[in-house]
């Protein structure tokens, strides 16, 4: 192999990111597919105490993994309850249901990381397009973003 082919190519992101705004949830992408060649995406969200919060769901093509920055976030994993606080890490593969909800008594952030890095900015715009809109989300156009970005979302009737 020649020097050319061999190097490896760093990139230092600017931490001046875009906040998707969703209802009351905060989303801050600090790496995107296209800065780690498809590899993984990573993004921190922010969940005040009782927001409302995404459908269950699950992800057909990708493992995810949440790291508690701050507060208490109460995650449901294949129906057991999880605890994730700050310092504690939470490997959710794809394909397992899972949930989240703030039930504690401050805010709570996470980072999420998700290989391969499938999901992005986009599918957080599109869902907060429906939920920013105001009244009640419309369901049937939720379910229409989750399979557009690889989500399967678990509906209780």
């Amino acid at each position: 192999m020649d020097n050319q082919s061999t190097k490896i190519k760093y990139k230092f992101m600017a931490s001046d990111k875009e906040v998707i705004k969703i209802g009351q949830l905060e989303i801050k992408f600090l790496l995107e597919a296209s800065d780690t060649n498809g590899q993984l995406t990573m993004f921190e969200f922010l969940v005040p105490v009782g927001a409302k919060v995404p459908l269950p769901h699950y992800h057909e093509h990708f493992d995810e993994l949440a790291y508690g920055l701050e507060g208490t976030m109460t995650f449901t994993v294949d129906g057991k309850i999880v605890e994730l606080s700050q310092g504690q890490s939470l490997f959710i593969p794809r394909g397992i249901p899972h949930g989240f909800t703030n039930l504690g008594q401050q805010t709570a952030k996470a980072l999420a990381v998700a290989t391969p890095g499938l999901i992005g900015p986009g599918y957080f715009k599109d869902i907060a397009e429906i939920i920013n809109a105001g009244g009640p989300p419309d369901i049937e156009r939720m379910k229409l973003v989750f399979k557009k970005h690889g989500l399967v979302p678990i509906i209780n009737k």
